[in-house]
């Protein structure tokens, strides 16, 4: 309990708390859809939004979710009418966006101190406006998701069955990666871009070897994240170590005892 006398470890843990009912909801959609690689694509071309942000001058944040929204219409896009192969679109994608934030940090004036943070995350030093942000989108997220549960559900689990019942299934896939954009958004801070793919699914895939339904599937996938990110945030305050890679490794090693535990 010391270290919630710190204010830098306060804003942590609500960081933590929000960016775990984020991954949870939209987590739970990556893995039971099977969308994990194109998620990881989205992710990393929110590089060429920061990149963006830094060499107009304004938060990096809201340039990497401009960036992320837009690879995620384009990738859902072209893995719903194109003829080409959907690993290698996205794969470029994923590069040029990269590619684009490395060439924009570069040209900008100054130096990004604060980039690191952006790769690798730094939740100890999430500033306020981007709590808030965080908090917005979180919102955003949340209300999206019980509008429209039934129509992700149908998508996620039989998309054939779903089409030919009359539902406008490329519209709820696009929105459905538009949720994953924000939710990387949202956990860029946390973890960094890097790392983000491994905190959306390691959640919701130990809630899998554990529930059948939806609903529950998140809620556990949610509970999970906390965990996950209070035990890692304590770790790295105790031990000095880099906080978004604690989260994660804290992640993987529930998620290994899960895999050990269901072979019993």
């Amino acid at each position: 309990m010391d270290i919630l006398q710190f204010d830098f470890m306060r804003n942590a843990l609500v960081v933590g708390l929000l960016v775990s009912i984020a991954c949870g909801m939209i987590g739970t959609y990556v893995v039971v859809k099977r969308i994990v690689f194109i998620s990881g694509g989205i992710s990393h071309t929110a590089y060429g939004g920061i990149g963006l942000g830094y060499y107009l001058g304004f938060n990096p944040m809201l340039g990497a979710t401009a960036f992320t929204i837009a690879a995620a219409l384009g990738m859902g896009l072209i893995q719903q009418r194109s003829r080409q192969r959907d690993d290698t679109v996205i794969g470029v994608i994923w590069a040029v966006g990269m590619a684009l934030g490395i060439v924009m940090v570069k040209l900008s004036p100054g130096y990004a101190a604060d980039l690191m943070s952006y790769l690798f995350g730094s939740i100890l030093t999430v500033p306020v406006s981007d709590i808030i942000l965080i908090l917005l989108l979180d919102l955003l997220i949340i209300s999206i998701v019980f509008k429209y549960f039934e129509e992700f559900k149908a998508i996620a689990f039989d998309e054939e069955f779903a089409r030919v019942s009359g539902l406008k299934t490329e519209y709820y896939n696009l929105l459905l990666l538009v949720l994953v954009a924000l939710t990387v958004v949202v956990m860029i801070r946390a973890v960094g871009i890097i790392l983000v793919i491994a905190l959306l699914t390691i959640p919701a895939a130990i809630a899998g070897e554990f529930c059948k339904g939806l609903k529950s599937m998140m809620i556990l996938s949610v509970f999970l994240g906390i965990v996950f990110t209070t035990i890692g945030l304590y770790l790295s305050y105790l031990f000095d170590l880099p906080s978004g890679a604690t989260i994660i490794l804290v992640a993987a090693a529930g998620y290994f005892l899960t895999l050990l535990l269901s072979r019993q």
